[in-house]
């Protein structure tokens, strides 16, 4: 499957299994990373290291010394090479633009993807789902019994349908940084459709994860067709608030003027305050292919080691 390529969801619909589909991604994914410019970037990491002299031979693998003659020692949990923390908005606004296509369809693929990449690198990855608190927590493991478990969460989120949940995260977020202990690179995918009052809060929540020394990569997930570039056809249309049910009616070139000033203030906002908290962002936007999402992943992954 290329990564690269406008997103067809319909095919997507089709594998049986998110974990088989987020393989798919990834692989398709890592062959066109050796087609381009990054050509050489390395996607694979060894499940063992040097044995240190001194230290038990019982994790020694007498198996890989018997073909290199030299000492390795297994790899297990705690030492794995990095702490991912996924984060997941749930929250109603994720469900636009329709049930076939939405940011959050696209967010749950993409962060399968990366659970994927996580395992093959020998990385703890965990998901946690927020809205308006914090829903579900699974902390950052590598066993294939919790990957699974990872899996059947996002599986059986794609099954929920849109309820009406409004984004407040900045709660959600000061939990989650009080409960993650070790340093760990913190992937958060939301709209970040908050109401103006609690703009400040989340961005307070984004720093508490700053000031207890995690990494941050934030995909700010987007239609851009519709949300950033409001292509709409000028005929009455109703825009409804999908986390409020609030309706208003409007012809689109009456409001787009309007819209777009508004929506270039909220962008430029976004981007400074993501600057000054030095805050890795990435504008996701859903009818794009998947490598926007891993290509950066691997990027700060890389710099983190």
């Amino acid at each position: 499957m290329d990564s690269t390529t406008a997103i067809d969801y319909k095919q997507l619909e089709q594998f049986g299994s998110l974990e088989l589909l987020a393989k798919q991604i990834v692989e398709g994914f890592i062959v066109g990373l050796h087609k381009s410019p990054f050509h050489g970037f390395s996607v694979e990491f060894s499940e063992h290291r040097l044995y240190n002299k001194g230290e038990s031979t019982k994790h020694i693998d007498w198996k890989l010394y018997a073909r290199t003659d030299k000492l390795f020692v297994k790899k297990y949990e705690e030492e794995t090479n990095l702490r991912c923390q996924i984060l997941l908005d749930v929250s109603s606004s994720m469900y636009y633009p329709s049930a076939e296509k939405n940011k959050m369809l696209f967010s749950i693929y993409a962060a399968a993807s990366l659970v994927h990449l996580l395992k093959k690198q020998r990385d703890a990855s965990c998901l946690a789902l927020f809205a308006d608190k914090l829903e579900n927590y699974f902390p950052p493991r590598s066993s294939n019994t919790h990957i699974q478990m990872m899996y059947a969460q996002l599986e059986a989120q794609m099954k929920r349908p849109a309820q009406s949940k409004t984004t407040a995260a900045a709660e959600a977020i000061h939990q989650l940084a009080e409960i993650m202990h070790r340093r760990s690179l913190v992937v958060i995918f939301s709209d970040m459709m908050d109401n103006e009052d609690s703009s400040e809060k989340l961005f307070s929540a984004l720093q508490h994860l700053k000031y207890n020394k995690h990494e941050v990569l934030l995909f700010h997930t987007v239609d851009k067709a519709s949300e950033l570039d409001f292509s709409f056809s000028n005929e009455p249309r109703r825009f409804i608030d999908m986390e409020t049910g609030h309706t208003i009616k409007a012809y689109p070139a009456d409001v787009k003027e309007q819209y777009l000033n508004y929506i270039t203030q909220f962008r430029k906002n976004l981007v400074l305050k993501c600057a000054q908290y030095e805050i890795d962002l990435v504008e996701a936007d859903i009818s794009n292919g998947f490598a926007q999402v891993l290509l950066p992943f691997l990027l700060r992954r890389r710099k983190m080691m």
